[in-house]
């Protein structure tokens, strides 16, 4: 059952990105209103299906990669959505909801069975997971918010008109989203870090093993570290901060998520 509410869960969030795309394309804001609203019933159907893994009866192992970046795209979409509210960001369902669909399609995708690389038992490791995620999850979205920054800045720059149906909002819009997602991710991953080491602690006596994921992802946060300081602390511009949003998630991917790939 989990895997149909997945498969309907992808096809629904495909459906919001064309309806979008298509919104754009004839400039309809009916059509972007709509594009919204298929992307929350998406949104509502991905959290079922996290719902339903508690009863399944080949879930998935709490590691498996899959099964996480199908946890940081509905987190992403839901932040997004709160987002929505405060800011007019109607136009970036077009980019949200094809990353949405691609979480859910490959969780969908994914091979039944596989054991964890570490025992998943007690609070410890879910914690781990699910706070690591989500902070992933709004990193990204400062990473989607600097790319469409540098965009439409760089239109600026050129004194070259906009077009209008691009998905792009205001630049002080855009602005408001990276601090925000920027401070609050950057939270979530640091008690994702910790709760880690407290899992490694409960699991091999110790809050270190050495290995390469840990070592990378230790990095990954000592970089958005600084670039946290550099945006709050040393009043860093909206451009390099745009920027350093954008190169800040590319190395976050890599280690996080790159290195699980290639190893």
């Amino acid at each position: 059952m989990t895997v149909q509410i997945l498969q309907w869960t992808a096809a629904v969030y495909l459906a919001a990105g064309l309806m979008a795309g298509l919104g754009l394309a004839l400039e309809t804001r009916r059509l972007e209103r709509a594009s919204v609203a298929l992307l929350a019933l998406g949104a509502l159907f991905h959290g079922m299906s996290f719902a339903l893994l508690h009863i399944a009866d080949d879930p998935p192992p709490l590691t498996d990669l899959s099964a996480a970046c199908s946890f940081m795209a509905w987190a992403g979409t839901v932040f997004y959505l709160i987002l929505l509210k405060r800011s007019r960001l109607q136009r970036l369902v077009v980019l949200v909801a094809p990353a949405a669909f691609l979480g859910a399609f490959l969780a969908a995708l994914r091979s039944p069975g596989g054991a964890p690389a570490l025992s998943a038992t007690g609070s410890w490791p879910h914690a781990h997971v699910l706070l690591a995620s989500a902070g992933i999850a709004l990193l990204g979205l400062a990473g989607l918010a600097g790319v469409i920054f540098l965009i439409e800045h760089a239109q600026l720059k050129s004194k070259r008109p906009l077009d209008r149906r691009l998905p792009l909002p205001s630049l002080e819009a855009l602005d408001r989203v990276n601090a925000v997602t920027l401070a609050v991710g950057f939270l979530l991953l640091t008690l994702g870090v910790v709760t880690g080491m407290i899992w490694l602690q409960t699991t091999n006596g110790r809050p270190w093993s050495g290995a390469a994921h840990e070592t990378w992802s230790l990095v990954a946060w000592a970089v958005y570290g600084a670039l946290v300081v550099a945006r709050f602390v040393a009043k860093q511009g909206s451009r390099q901060a745009a920027a350093s949003a954008v190169g800040g998630f590319a190395f976050l991917l890599f280690a996080v998520i790159g290195l699980e790939l290639i190893s």
